[in-house]
């Protein structure tokens, strides 16, 4: 009987052989993160107003129900307890400010943004991440959606069609208007820190060029970001990159504050980008108290207001979107009458200040201490997770670190621009989009954060 030859098993001396998954691949399979990835972009789309629903809205309450569906009829992914205590605690100050409030009908409206900015769409985010790669989809599409803005606001300052700004056209503001003013900073600065995670950390098996090419897009971003004129954007991107480059190890900071160090010498000193207006937007962070210009003197003004409703109502505060109605009953006198705009494409308008530009006051004087302590405390949670989680990924040698560093880095970021900076605009939705990704990662199970 003849003896049957068959051919010799390859050889595994060398080890399996390794596989490269980039991270837009298996979009098949996972089609549930499609209405994040549309919330995310959407906000480019140009917009007349700030106000109202957009876009983002409708895809972000996709997002929701797709979440929803899965929890109902696959049974997949339900919120640990943690993570439920977490991410719901907002929604107990929502309600109290809300119940509370002298008019609860006119509360409402504030209620349901509020859960869906801090409550229903970060848990929708934590859930419908998979694992890591589901995470850098979403991190992608900010820096995809920056580059978007980035681009617009550079061509806005080198035509002279960016809103007004010391009498020139020149401040890039991206397709969002001057009545947004922040809106194309925030963006950048999101892209831009998701860039530099990327840069600090590349995934193990990630294509070669991946690294340079996310540290050059960094340093691009760099330019917008600079030419937007915000300075509670670069003061909360600074702390921020300050942060993740601690936490990412000596040698790769020391590496990028030299190339960061050297591309704004160059930019600002060597080609002129605006270094005479940028010095002295920068050089007035330092002079906010002894000689405010009339936005920061404003700014006090209705800090103030803030402070003076919490100090009539300290426990919930005169109810959610309370502010602008209690607002001249609690200001000084000094506080104006609304702010100019113009400019990209926009006749000059009188703007109201309908908000005290600081989320935490705005939380203090609308929610009391019961809101304040549920939200913030919800955010610490998060954040201390999330540094957290990073040394012990950092220590066992995960694959995912860039992940844990964009997360640090994205909510130190909000924590910071919050001082600055409150709701309001189509970049709003963005604020829950960074919060359910730091919480993934300070709170999803190891099985699924530590996933190549």
């Amino acid at each position: 009987m003849a003896a049957v030859l068959t051919p010799p098993a390859p050889s595994t001396a060398a080890g399996p052989r390794a596989t490269v998954r980039f991270p837009w691949s298996g979009l098949r399979s996972r089609w549930p993160l499609l209405p994040l990835v549309a919330t995310v972009l959407l906000p480019a789309l140009p917009s007349g107003s700030s106000g109202g629903v957009g876009p983002a809205d409708v895809a972000s309450a996709l997002a929701v129900l797709v979440c929803a569906g899965r929890l109902l009829y696959l049974r997949q992914r339900p919120l640990s307890g943690t993570a439920a205590l977490v991410l719901g605690l907002p929604a107990v100050g929502f309600a109290v400010a809300t119940v509370t409030a002298a008019d609860p009908a006119a509360a409402l409206p504030g209620l349901v943004r509020y859960l869906q900015v801090f409550v229903l769409v970060p848990t929708a985010v934590y859930l419908l991440l998979r694992d890591a790669h589901g995470f850098r989809i979403v991190a992608g599409s900010l820096a995809l959606l920056a580059v978007v803005q980035g681009v617009t606001g550079v061509h806005q300052y080198v035509t002279g069609t960016g809103a007004s700004y010391m009498g020139e056209d020149i401040r890039a503001v991206g397709t969002f208007g001057p009545s947004d003013i922040m809106g194309m900073a925030t963006v950048v600065a999101y892209g831009l820190l998701a860039a530099a995670a990327c840069a600090l950390r590349a995934p193990r098996n990630a294509p070669g060029p991946l690294r340079p090419c996310a540290a050059v897009l960094a340093v691009a971003l760099v330019v917008p970001l600079t030419l937007s004129f915000s300075r509670g954007v670069w003061v909360a991107t600074v702390a921020a990159l300050l942060v993740v480059l601690a936490l990412a190890g000596r040698r790769q900071a020391l590496t990028a504050l030299a190339v960061l160090g050297a591309a704004g010498g160059v930019l600002v000193g060597g080609l002129g980008i605006g270094s005479e207006m940028i010095a002295d937007r920068a050089a007035s962070v330092t002079r906010v108290t002894s000689t405010p210009d009339r936005s920061v003197s404003d700014r006090y003004a209705m800090w103030g207001a803030a402070g003076a409703m919490w100090r009539e109502r300290p426990a919930t505060g005169v109810g959610l979107k309370g502010f602008p109605a209690h607002r001249d009953g609690h200001a000084s006198i000094g506080l104006s009458s609304g702010s100019d705009t113009a400019g990209a494409g926009q006749e000059f308008r009188r703007q109201a200040l309908l908000s005290p530009h600081n989320m935490y006051l705005l939380v203090l004087g609308e929610q009391g201490l019961i809101g304040l302590t549920a939200l913030v405390g919800s955010w610490a949670a998060v954040l201390v997770g999330a540094v957290r989680r990073l040394y012990v990924a950092r220590s066992r040698g995960h694959a995912a670190v860039d992940c844990g560093l964009a997360a640090v880095a994205l909510m130190t970021w909000q924590s910071v621009n919050f001082l600055y900076a409150d709701i309001g605009g189509p970049t709003t939705v963005l604020s829950g989009i960074v919060l359910g990704l730091a919480a993934w990662w300070a709170l999803a199970g190891p099985d699924r954060v530590s996933t190549v």
